[in-house]
């Protein structure tokens, strides 16, 4: 099981994406807390996302302590679950209602210019690079470079 968490068939290089995504999601946390009209409980109020003074901060949490871990490669398969789920929720909160052109489920439409999948695309471009960087992460893990291995290391020496 320990080894399983920390184990990695990843090249060193990997941590490159570990830095593009890890950074991304810690920002943008932070930035949930600094600008919590434009970004935080405003912006979820205005996409329709439930109970959004809890939501809000409670995301932003998620985002700085996964996107922390990713960055130091930190229990970086778990840290990846929860922000599989943060971005699929961003997905479907606020690019799917671009891409009908209305409102979705409980999500509201925002204001764009234009609407459909050529809007939706560029509107979800750095939610798709998000997505599939976490899967990587998921699939391969942290890489030699990190925390990870090098727990992974002390978890085989032990009988």
């Amino acid at each position: 099981m320990v080894k399983s968490i920390f184990s990695t068939n990843a090249s060193a290089w990997v941590i490159l994406i570990r830095l593009a995504v890890g950074a991304v999601f810690l920002s943008e946390g932070i930035q949930k807390f600094l600008y919590p009209d434009a970004l935080g409980v405003g912006r979820f109020t205005k996409i329709g996302i439930p109970a959004p003074e809890v939501m809000a901060p409670f995301v932003g949490a998620v985002e700085i302590v996964c996107g922390a871990s990713i960055l130091f490669g930190f229990l970086t398969r778990l840290a990846v679950i929860p922000l599989l789920i943060d971005i699929s929720v961003a997905i479907l909160s606020t690019k799917i209602p671009v891409l009908l052109g209305h409102g979705f489920w409980k999500f509201n439409l925002p204001k764009s210019p234009q609407y459909g999948f050529w809007s939706m695309v560029h509107e979800a471009r750095t939610d798709y690079a998000m997505l599939l960087g976490l899967i990587f992460l998921l699939l391969v893990g942290a890489g030699p470079w990190s925390l990870d291995a090098r727990l992974g290391r002390r978890a085989q020496k032990l009988p």
